[in-house]
């Protein structure tokens, strides 16, 4: 496994995040996700998508891990792992650009369907936003 993370990490991430989905609201696109981020004290956390019928407010369940983790006081993530039906769940972009501000380009981003039994892919963060916006927290310029 990539980063030091074995298969036992991802695989509970993949639960949690399985666990996380059946708890989505989601009654418009009916398209649930979930979502599990690995922290840095070794804790999972995870989070469902929570759409608005003024869609531009829907939170995706990537964003909605991370924010349980940030509740909780860790703000240095691992790893994260998302699911939903059909094919492999990829975060979208401001999903992708949350996790960099969390998360070191090498980490790891686990994707699976719902089903326990799905092909899971690995990918990793910086190759998901090569060029990720950050600043630079002393100088408060860009990276």
């Amino acid at each position: 496994m990539s980063g030091g993370l074995d298969r036992h990490i991802r695989d509970a991430l993949l639960t949690a995040a399985r666990t996380a989905r059946r708890h989505a609201y989601a009654p418009y696109s009916r398209y649930a996700v979930g979502a599990a981020v690995l922290g840095d004290n070794e804790e999972v956390y995870a989070g469902a998508n929570v759409e608005n019928a003024s869609y531009g407010l829907t939170i995706c369940a990537e964003r909605s891990a991370v924010a349980a983790a940030v509740a909780a006081g860790v703000h240095r993530l691992r790893a994260v792992a998302v699911v939903a039906d059909g094919a492999p769940p990829l975060p979208c972009g401001a999903c992708r650009q949350v996790l960099v501000e969390f998360m070191q380009p090498d980490a790891v981003v686990w994707v699976a369907g719902a089903d326990p039994r799905s092909r899971v892919k690995q990918f990793r963060l910086g190759d998901l936003l090569p060029e990720a916006f950050r600043l630079d927290r002393r100088m408060g310029s860009r990276k």
